[in-house]
């Protein structure tokens, strides 16, 4: 075994406590984060020693822990405990477990700072979530920090994922947008949209906020949607259309989620495939792959679906697409399409019609009766506006938005606002 590698076991061994276990197996992985930088970690499974079988469905047996840590600045990205049980002896313990005492122990595990850096979001009992932030102001895409112990006080679940930008990466500035300067932006942003109701097998029509980022300047903005992930994307916005369709019908391959890589990898700091700019001639071959399987798939759609974007994973591309003149719900259809690099064919999809279908026997509640200009009257008092630092892949800094945002709706059908968390 490699001596750096052994290195991060004792470790390991050392930090959590576990001298009551033995290092099952262990595996080396890379990702690529918001940055384009190449992170190369180590994911070990510890099974506790008096466990001599494997769980009959694979699973790792109770008491497992299960560890991430990052190989190059050997800070560890997550311990979990497997179903909250822990054998380990002197590992992490509170003796008082309050937000304090974890806070303190976050800043030392992670060299981060409380209020700058991250931020309590919720404190349940001996349950911890922390969110990234700049200066006490939220980021986007966020990062978040989870600590959880068990009633003895010892250390069963922790993880740590996130951007946490240096100083030179973020472009500070007073905050000076209100909903006055962008009510025009607001108005837009209300839209009729049909909400399913598992309760009564409904379809209810209500007016809401369709979450967008409006910069600091109110000149410019990004939709939510960009920022659901953390990953650059490569914009498309390009119809398929096709003649004939292919007979041969498509077969599915294995794809994997996770790109499991060599010590000699990590030793030389590769950069990831994954890091690389989609050049014009793949994004050419994508599109004839997309439109392939869409041929063989779906070939009565053509004229029907737009390739949204393109962007890199685990070695591949996936093109993600939305249907065309789609009806006005809550959950759209979109198609996600995965294409070898080697080959430029798609080797898988992934098609989110069948969740969709479950609510075709759902009727709509009530016919709209209010208009727009009614409903953002309604629900003005509820519309919310608050500093965000949103990151710009191309300038490659932070930049101050504000993320027009809330949680309520109005019933088009009555005018009654609603909470959006009851439908």
């Amino acid at each position: 075994m490699d001596k750096k590698i052994q290195e991060l076991i004792d470790l390991t061994n050392e930090k959590f406590g576990l001298r009551n276990y033995r290092l099952e197996r262990y595996s080396l992985y890379r990702k690529v984060n918001v940055f384009n930088d190449t992170v190369y970690t180590m994911v070990m499974e510890w099974f506790p020693k008096h466990v001599t079988t494997q769980e009959d469905d694979d699973s790792n047996p109770e008491g497992t822990a299960v560890v991430e840590i990052n190989v190059h600045d050997r800070k560890f990205l997550s311990a979990i405990f497997v179903r909250g049980k822990t054998y380990a002896t002197d590992g992490v313990m509170f003796t008082d477990v309050r937000s304090n005492n974890i806070i303190r122990w976050i800043e030392d595990e992670t060299g981060l700072v409380y209020g700058e850096q991250f931020q309590l979001d919720q404190a349940k009992e001996r349950d911890f979530l922390f969110k990234e932030c700049i200066n006490g102001i939220a980021i986007s895409p966020s990062g978040l920090i989870q600590v959880t112990c068990n009633q003895e006080g010892k250390l069963i679940s922790f993880s740590a994922h996130g951007q946490f930008p240096p100083t030179a990466m973020i472009r500070e500035e007073s905050y000076t947008l209100s909903l006055d300067k962008i009510k025009h932006l607001a108005m837009e942003q209300l839209k009729l949209i049909e909400f399913p109701s598992n309760k009564d097998e409904t379809l209810v029509p209500v007016y809401a906020i369709e979450e967008i980022f409006v910069q600091n300047d109110g000149k410019s903005t990004i939709p939510y949607e960009v920022f659901s992930d953390t990953r650059s994307y490569l914009k498309i916005d390009q119809t398929l259309c096709w003649d004939d369709p292919i007979d041969t019908p498509f077969e599915r391959q294995e794809v994997s989620w996770m790109e499991e890589v060599t010590w000699e990898q990590v030793w030389l700091s590769e950069r990831s495939p994954d890091s690389f700019p989609i050049t014009t001639e793949e994004q050419t071959k994508c599109l004839v792959a997309v439109k392939n399987l869409l041929r063989q798939q779906y070939p009565n759609d053509s004229d029907q679906w737009m390739v949204k974007t393109l962007h890199r994973d685990q070695g591949h591309i996936y093109a993600v697409l939305r249907m065309n003149n789609q009806v006005n719900r809550v959950f759209q259809r979109k198609l996600t399409i995965i294409i070898d690099t080697g080959s430029y064919q798609a080797v898988n999809y992934m098609d989110n019609e069948s969740m969709l279908n479950f609510f075709d026997p759902f009727k709509v509640a009530n016919p709209v009766s209010i208009n727009k200009e009614e409903a953002y009257d309604n629900l003005l008092e509820r519309i919310e506006l608050t500093p965000c630092y949103v990151y710009d892949f191309e300038q490659k800094q932070f930049i101050l938005y504000g993320k027009l945002d809330c949680h309520y709706a109005v019933n088009a059908g009555s005018g009654e606002v609603i909470s959006l968390a009851t439908l």
